[in-house]
């Protein structure tokens, strides 16, 4: 990265913007993320549920899209498409609420869970907090994906550890 770059005040998307050199690495993570989210929906759609799968297959199908569609450069002066933007920009706001409606589904489904309900709040009010901090958009945003990979982390193991109880009955 670029040493204009601040992990604490600079997203992600803005780790993988466009006409940014080493930008491929952070958009390779968006594809192996929003991949990995994709096969977990088609795995736990039984225990998930139609609402609960298709919310999280779409938050893994836009985060590809995020990978797809580059954020606009966070340097000054840089030329950049601006319809790639919009579309990246879309894409992300379609990331986080595919992700809070998600797990409302799901939790609705089975019963809200601690991580549930963390996750739900982080959903809400780290959005809030990177538009009043924008100096720590970065530090904050990283925060609210780590909760989504603790998310999508238990989900996955509860997956290899659980047998599917939703079609037991």
């Amino acid at each position: 990265m670029p040493d204009t770059y601040s992990w604490v005040a600079n997203t992600t998307s803005e780790s993988a913007a466009q006409a940014v050199r080493g930008a491929w690495v952070a958009r390779l993570g968006f594809v192996f993320f929003g991949t990995a989210v994709v096969w977990l929906a088609a795995l736990k759609y039984r225990e998930w549920g139609f609402a609960g799968a298709l919310l999280h297959g779409g938050f893994g199908v836009l985060m590809l899209s995020a990978a797809i569609f580059s954020h606009k450069p966070f340097e000054r002066g840089v030329p950049f498409d601006a319809f790639e933007d919009m579309l990246h920009s879309i894409a992300a706001t379609g990331i986080g609420f595919a992700f809070a409606f998600g797990v409302v589904a799901v939790g609705l489904r089975r019963g809200l869970r601690l991580l549930d309900v963390l996750a739900l709040i982080a959903s809400v009010a780290v959005p809030l907090a990177m538009v009043t901090l924008a100096d720590y958009a970065g530090v904050l945003q990283r925060t609210m994906f780590l909760i989504a990979f603790a998310y999508y982390g238990m989900e996955s193991r509860r997956t290899n550890a659980e047998p599917d109880q939703a079609g037991a009955a």
